[in-house]
């Protein structure tokens, strides 16, 4: 999506574009709720911790790093939030995490799990101060959120464990515990839920089912966020699994609210 933006700005983006990373269904459902459960199946299946009393610093406070922390903290790990947004940043005080720096923490926790979508927020400084046994691994976008490529110089050595999983050796023997070199560790080593899948499968569907029937002059060749109403059919669609029913405003009410009886029911920037 970044990418796309860059092109738009630059006025190098030769057609329209919607935006389903951003879409509300995208990031409430497979950013949040998918991570939550992922994040402990990955690590399980791949370092096999244990939580309970573990302390961790999860790097970002979005979506994901929502989902990873509240995942952490509910199976009694002790979870520090690192976040430049202070918006993000109230919001993990106010779900009773600790905010801190990593460079404050790093030394302490037995685990450091980034969720930024940046790049270099472990690095190599990082990885000399954490002590024995650190588990490194990334919940956020691509390969690039930990400098592992800090990492492969000829005074530390990888020993490769098992699939997904690598020992980092400093010259004094302290080790890191590395996952899926850096990579997005649930897309490397578990599997995401085919309801999830669903979900965004649908919203990807009828982003491009949007594009290709709205009519001449609708979108110009920019990055649009996915209309309210298509992400709020998406969701309808997914509550049958649950045997859920909607309530349905009255004339009276819909009036009072300024909407329409059928939605949307929130603004074009909800999120």
């Amino acid at each position: 999506v970044g990418g796309l933006h860059h092109l738009s700005k630059a006025g190098k983006l030769c057609v329209p574009a919607i935006n389903v990373n951003d879409s509300v269904t995208k990031q409430k459902f497979d950013n949040l709720y998918c991570c939550r459960e992922s994040i402990l199946d990955s690590l399980k299946k791949t370092a096999d911790i244990m939580f309970g009393g573990k302390q961790v610093a999860v790097c970002g406070y979005g979506e994901v790093g929502k989902g990873c922390s509240a995942a952490l903290k509910a199976m009694g790990s002790i979870v520090y939030v690192t976040e430049i947004d202070p918006i993000c940043a109230l919001q993990a005080c106010m779900d009773g995490f600790r905010l801190a720096k990593l460079g404050d923490v790093v030394r302490q926790v037995d685990m450091v799990i980034t969720c930024t979508g940046n790049k270099n927020v472990v690095v190599r400084e990082h990885m000399d101060l954490m002590k024995n046994g650190c588990v490194v691994c990334n919940m956020g976008r691509s390969n690039t959120e930990i400098d592992v490529n800090s990492l492969r110089t000829p005074e530390l050595v990888w020993q490769h464990v098992r699939a997904q999983v690598d020992h980092i050796i400093w010259p004094d023997g302290k080790r890191i515990v590395l996952l899926a070199e850096g990579r997005v560790l649930n897309l490397s080593s578990s599997t995401v839920p085919i309801y999830v899948l669903s979900i965004t499968a649908t919203t990807q569907a009828l982003a491009l089912i949007e594009l290709f029937n709205a009519p001449e002059g609708r979108y110009k060749q920019d990055v649009y966020l996915l209309p309210k109403k298509l992400d709020e059919y998406v969701a309808s669609l997914h509550l049958q699994t649950f045997d859920a029913h909607l309530t349905e405003l009255t004339d009276e009410q819909a009036k009072y609210m300024g909407l329409s009886k059928y939605g949307p029911f929130k603004s074009s920037h909800y999120r």
